[in-house]
C-alpha cells in the first residue's frame, strides 16, 4: 500500500516520506478499512516535530479517517465488510495512521459513516467533531445557557457553535480574528463574534451580555486565555478546555474563587466508554439527519502530507485539511 511515515521527528519535508508499506492484516477483533480521507489536525504535525516520543521506528501519522471495511479479522461479523466508516485515535498509542491506503483497527474504532456523509467530511469527525461535542455535553450540557466559543472558525470551533445550537444553547458568542473568520463563524450559528484582534475581549463579552458574562467557555487554548476567564464567564460559570499552546499555566485563583468559577479539561483521545458512547450516538443522529456543516478548507492528495502539515501548522486555514487517498 501507499503510505506517508517518518522515523524520526523534525520539520515536515524533511522527515516525512511517501512511498510503499505491506498492507497490514486485521488482527482478533480488528478491521481493515482502506481509507479514502485522512485529516490532519494540530496534534499531528506536534507530534511529528517532536511534541511526543515516538512509539516505534516507523510511525504513520494522523488519527482520523474514513473509507471502506475491506476484510474482519477473528471474532468480528463478516457482515461488516464493505461498509462506510470513520476512524478515531488512528495513531493514539499506536505507530500506524490513516495517512495510508489501509489501516487494521479494533472494530470499535471504525464507526458506520451515514450514507449522506462524504469521506472527506468523515475524516474530520475522531477529533474535531467529537471535541466540540464533547465540550457542549459535559456537566449538564449547554441546553438554556449562553456559550462563548474561543476560536470560532477552527475546525472544532465551527463544530462547537453547530452543536451548542443543536443542543439547545441560549446564545452563542464566538471570538475570531478577522472579519472573514467572523462570517465564517456567523454562518456556522453564532449569534455574535468578538474579535480579540481589535477590540477588548472581556469588555465586548460582558457589553454582549449584559454584564453577566457566559454560563460556559469552550476554550482552545487555556494558557493564552486564562486570565480572561473572570471577565468573560458569569458566577458559577464553566470554562471547558480542550486545549493549550503551553503544558503549563496560571489560574487568576482570587477572582475565579469569588465567581464560583468551575475548570473542565479532557482531551478527545481519553474519552471514558461512556462519554464516547454519548458522543457518537448523537453524532450519527445529526450527520443522517444533515444538520452539520463540514468545513474543509482545502484537500491534498496523500503524497502532499508535507504540504498539509504545514498548512495546519500555519493556523490560517478556516476548517479542516484532509488528504485525498487513491
Amino acid at each position: 500500500m501507499k503510505a506517508v511515515w517518518y522515523e524520526r521527528t523534525g520539520p515536515a519535508r524533511e522527515v516525512l516520506v511517501f512511498g510503499d508499506m505491506p498492507t497490514p492484516i486485521p488482527g482478533p477483533g480488528e478491521v481493515l478499512v482502506r481509507l479514502a480521507a485522512s485529516g490532519v489536525n494540530p496534534s499531528d504535525w506536534k507530534a511529528r516535530g517532536g511534541s511526543r516520543p515516538m512509539l516505534a521506528p516507523r510511525i504513520i501519522p494522523h488519527s482520523d479517517g474514513a473509507g471502506i471495511i475491506e476484510a474482519v479479522g477473528l471474532g468480528v461479523e463478516p457482515s461488516r465488510i464493505g461498509q462506510r466508516v470513520w476512524v478515531w485515535n488512528g495513531q493514539w498509542k499506536r505507530a500506524h495512521g490513516t495517512a495510508a491506503q489501509c489501516i487494521a483497527i479494533p472494530e470499535a474504532q471504525a464507526v458506520p459513516l451515514p450514507a449522506n456523509t462524504s469521506f472527506e467530511a468523515g475524516a474530520c469527525l475522531g477529533i474535531p467533531a467529537l471535541t466540540a461535542l464533547r465540550a457542549c455535553l459535559t456537566d449538564g450540557g449547554v441546553a438554556g445557557q449562553s456559550v462563548l466559543v474561543a476560536g470560532g472558525a477552527g475546525a472544532v470551533g465551527h463544530y462547537a457553535i453547530q452543536f451548542a445550537r443543536l443542543l439547545g444553547a441560549r446564545s452563542i458568542i464566538a471570538t475570531v480574528s478577522s472579519p472573514q473568520k467572523a462570517a465564517h463563524a456567523m454562518e456556522a450559528g453564532a449569534d455574535a463574534c468578538v474579535d480579540y484582534r481589535r477590540e477588548d475581549a472581556g469588555a465586548r463579552v460582558r457589553e454582549l451580555t449584559d454584564g453577566r458574562g457566559v454560563d460556559r467557555v469552550i476554550e482552545v487554548d487555556i494558557a493564552a486565555n486564562a486570565k480572561l476567564l473572570p471577565q468573560v464567564l458569569a458566577q458559577d460559570g464553566l470554562c471547558v478546555a480542550y486545549g493549550s499552546g503551553a503544558a503549563e499555566f496560571t489560574l487568576p485563583f482570587f477572582p475565579m474563587i469569588l465567581g464560583g468559577i468551575g475548570l473542565r479539561c479532557f482531551i478527545v483521545y481519553e474519552l471514558s466508554a461512556a462519554a464516547r458512547a454519548e458522543c457518537e450516538g448523537l453524532l450519527t443522529r445529526f450527520l443522517a439527519e444533515g444538520r452539520l456543516q463540514h468545513a474543509i478548507a482545502g484537500t491534498l492528495p496523500l503524497a502532499e502530507c508535507a504540504a498539509a502539515h504545514e498548512i495546519v501548522q500555519a493556523g490560517d486555514a478556516m476548517g479542516n485539511i484532509v488528504l485525498s487517498i487513491a
